[in-house]
């Protein structure tokens, strides 16, 4: 290969480069707005809704525990990702199900809740990016490293 050509990124490198930057980025500010809004209604009004509030304070924890399986390089890391991320598709997937066809189950919104609609459904598209993401690195690494 030519100086002038660019270099394979090597395995588990790319993660963290481009796309995968930011979709670390996004993880990182849902998890600080999930767990910050949990965290203050359950100290100021736990007595409302508590399983909601909790419930945004869990998906606060599981989008900072994606983010750091994301940014960091490895073998563990990327299985740590990708339970968390599949934590976060299910999670989503059953309260926003619950959340839309159960009333009253939710009596204040959580993060989740109708599939992320207070957050754009970002919720909702976020782990499918962050799976495939995940799966089509995990499959060019291991292209990368048999080369």
């Amino acid at each position: 290969m030519s100086d002038t050509e660019t270099t394979p990124l090597p395995p588990d490198r790319t993660l963290r480069t481009g796309p995968g930057r930011l979709l670390v980025a996004v993880y990182a500010v849902f998890a600080l707005a999930a767990t910050a809004r949990g965290a203050y209604q359950l100290v100021t009004r736990f007595e409302e809704a508590p399983l909601a509030y909790a419930l945004s304070v869990f998906a606060g924890v599981v989008y900072l525990v994606a983010a750091i399986g994301l940014a960091r390089a490895g073998r563990t890391s990327r299985k740590v990702a990708l339970v968390s991320v599949s934590v976060e598709m299910v999670g989503v997937l059953v309260v926003g199900a619950l959340s839309e066809f159960t009333s009253g189950i939710f009596p204040e919104d959580t993060v989740w809740s109708h599939f992320g609609s207070g957050y754009l459904f970002i919720p909702l598209v976020l782990p499918v990016l962050g799976l495939w993401w995940i799966l089509k690195v995990h499959r060019a690494d291991r292209a990368h490293s048999r080369e």
